[in-house]
């Protein structure tokens, strides 16, 4: 009996071992069967294959239930304020789970809504301005070695604002107390916050095979000494850590480089891909000469030991805020008849480039282009910098006064001489005191909402915003003088103090208030990527709703977004991120919209779908983006498709 046990022991670790790697390379691809992960799987390709919900029968969709977490009720006027919904659901343990921008995680029915358990993480409650309150996602982790099936086997990781990582079992919510210090890690930093929030967590951590890995988000602008963008890994059982990670080495003494938004994941090949920040402070570099490697760059490591693999720096010397802001999308790409194990990465200049996420070698060449001469005293730009040569940029990058937008001649002319004003010799035209046109803004381009990609059709689709800012830079009269400006100030100043400079942010508007650069103000592009070509490219949002009254104008002419797309089978992108805060579904192959919704408050986040009961459900939570002012709520509601159109899938 005791020989038995023991065989039929090791059959099932010999079964378990050939299974769970095609478990994670099928979850790793782009056809996970419904939605592990924060990018619909760990290769951040937000994708679907069900396909119940096609273009034939979207116009027939409609709420199936709608869930309020409370966080209206429960929190303050002011901390509501000081915070943003971004957050996109995941599937785990056959429920559906949501993160609240207080760190509240929810468990959800997934054909109801009824709420099954909470977790309350208790997050402090004194973080304030420039600081938002943010969850964008959680991950999950299935423990692989040990094959009985007990509590925290299935377990999710939790990224709390103010620095720490909680471990909870997926079944119940209750801590795994086997994780760190009672099932929470407390991320230490090597450098002190100048204030409560300066630091914090707010985007999922990297999960790859037993370890995960954590990055940070760093308040940009504030003092040339910010924190080290230090990266850190830790073991997803015990907690301990693994190996930690500096972007940019900590002799240098220069701050920022950080990871602050998803990161990517080869299971197979036990890789972690980081798109990294700007180093400190973000628009003024005299402090910190040279290319300030690895800050924004796509780096790749061994996600068991932390080793440099390979590394690409998409800017160098970074005085725009042109970090790397979405999660990077691992895919296959067939160039010439041969298949390329291809890592993408957008940016917030509208550019796409495509690497071997083997070796870091680029799939499309890529070019240099010369950067204009800076006037700031002390700083050394770069003399070039690089760009793909495919495909084509997705934003226009350079505005000059006769491209100025007008609803009428004198919104036009008003535009037309303030673009005059200020120095615009298009893309990495450095900020100057007379101040300098951002076109793309530091907003992008794209940003944190990542891309989907359709492995069917071949298409990647990107959302990106498409309006100018104007940044001055401000000499000080003593550079060594604190200032807290960004911390009180309705002006959009970042006081970058130990520099010689403050910097004020603008948005480029007519005096009715519309954006001075012509349309569409947000879009969203379809782009084939064996070949690099863009397929299509339509607006992504109206200003319908924001006219006074009824004018007969075009409405449909884009507008700023955050959030990003997702892909299905059938042949549909869902997105919501426009500021008019519709969800809305496009056709795959040419851009048409075919169906749209109005969310019950903000729409700056990203949906997600899968299946329950024998019926396909898209779910997007809707609460105020802090940047947009939009509605606030605490919603998550699910579309279906009415019961007598339900099909097998």
């Amino acid at each position: 009996m005791r020989l038995l046990a023991k065989g039929v022991i090791v059959s099932r670790i010999l079964l378990f071992c050939i299974l769970f790697p095609l478990i994670t390379i099928s979850q790793a691809y782009d056809g996970a069967s419904d939605w592990p992960q924060y990018g619909g799987a760990d290769a951040g390709t937000r994708y679907s294959n069900h396909s119940q919900i096609s273009p034939e029968n979207i116009r027939t969709l409609e709420i199936a239930w709608t869930y309020r977490t409370g966080e209206l009720d429960r929190r303050s006027a002011e901390m509501n304020i000081n915070s943003s919904n971004e957050n996109t659901p995941i599937i785990a343990d056959g429920k559906l789970i949501v993160c609240t921008p207080f760190n509240r995680i929810i468990a959800l029915n997934p054909s109801t809504g009824e709420e099954q358990w909470v977790f309350d993480p208790d997050v402090s409650t004194g973080l304030k301005l420039p600081f938002q309150y943010v969850c964008r996602g959680i991950s999950q982790w299935i423990d692989s070695i040990d094959i009985e099936e007990k509590h925290c086997k299935n377990r999710l990781f939790i990224p709390v604002n103010d620095l720490r990582v909680i471990a909870i079992d997926a079944g119940d919510g209750k801590l795994c107390k086997d994780f760190g210090n009672n099932g929470t890690v407390h991320i230490q930093q090597s450098r002190p916050p100048a204030f409560e929030g300066e630091i914090r967590l707010n985007s999922p951590v990297a999960v790859v095979n037993d370890v995960i890995v954590v990055g940070s988000t760093i308040v940009d602008g504030y003092r040339a000494d910010a924190p080290f963008g230090t990266v850190k890994a830790f073991d997803a059982k015990t907690g301990n850590k693994v190996w930690e990670f500096d972007p940019i080495p900590k002799e240098l003494n220069v701050g920022g480089g950080n990871v602050w938004t998803a990161m990517a994941v080869d299971q197979r090949r036990d890789l972690v891909y980081l798109p990294t920040s700007s180093p400190s402070p973000d628009f003024y570099g005299g402090l910190r000469p040279g290319d300030n490697r690895w800050a924004n760059s796509l780096v790749a490591l061994k996600a068991s030991s932390g080793e440099l693999v390979w590394a690409q720096q998409l800017v160098r010397h970074d005085i725009w805020d042109y970090d790397l802001p979405s999660q990077p999308t691992l895919l296959e790409v067939n160039v010439n008849g041969i298949q390329i194990p291809a890592v993408i990465q957008t940016t917030k200049q509208g550019y796409v480039f495509s690497f071997n996420r083997e070796t870091g070698e680029p799939i499309f060449p890529l070019n240099e282009i010369d950067t204009p001469v800076t006037f700031i005293n002390d700083d050394s730009l770069s003399k070039s910098q690089p760009i793909p040569s495919k495909p084509p940029q997705l934003v226009p990058d350079r505005l000059n006064p006769k491209d100025a937008f007008g609803f009428t001649p004198i919104d036009y002319l008003a535009c037309r001489r303030k673009i005059s004003k200020y120095r615009s010799e298009g893309m990495f035209t450095p900020i100057s005191e007379q101040g300098t046109v951002f076109y793309p803004s530091t907003a992008g381009g794209a940003n944190w909402g990542g891309n989907s990609f359709d492995h069917k059709r071949r298409m990647l689709f990107v959302n990106t915003s498409r309006v100018a800012q104007i940044i001055t830079m401000i000499p000080k009269a003593d550079k060594d003088s604190p200032q807290n400006v960004s911390l009180t100030s309705k002006d959009d100043i970042s006081p970058q103090n130990g520099t010689p400079y403050t910097v004020k942010r603008e948005w480029l508007l007519s005096p009715f208030g519309a954006p001075c650069s012509p349309p569409p103000w947000g879009g969203l592009t379809a782009i084939n990527v064996d070949s690099g070509e863009i397929i299509w490219d339509v607006p992504l949002g109206s200003i319908k709703d924001k006219l006074p009254i009824p004018l007969p104008i075009k409405t449909n002419l884009g507008t700023p977004n955050i959030g990003g797309p997702i892909a299905t089978q059938s042949g549909l992108i869902f997105i919501a991120a426009a500021q008019d805060n519709y969800l809305r579904a496009f056709d795959a192959s040419n851009g048409t919209e075919l169906w749209k919704d109005k969310l019950p408050a903000g729409g700056q986040t990203t949906p997600m779908t899968y299946m329950a009961g024998g019926k396909q459900y898209v779910v997007i939570t809707s609460g105020q983006h802090l940047w947009f002012q939009t509605p606030p709520g605490d919603y998550v509601v699910a579309y279906a498709l009415p019961d007598d159109l339900h099909l097998d899938n």
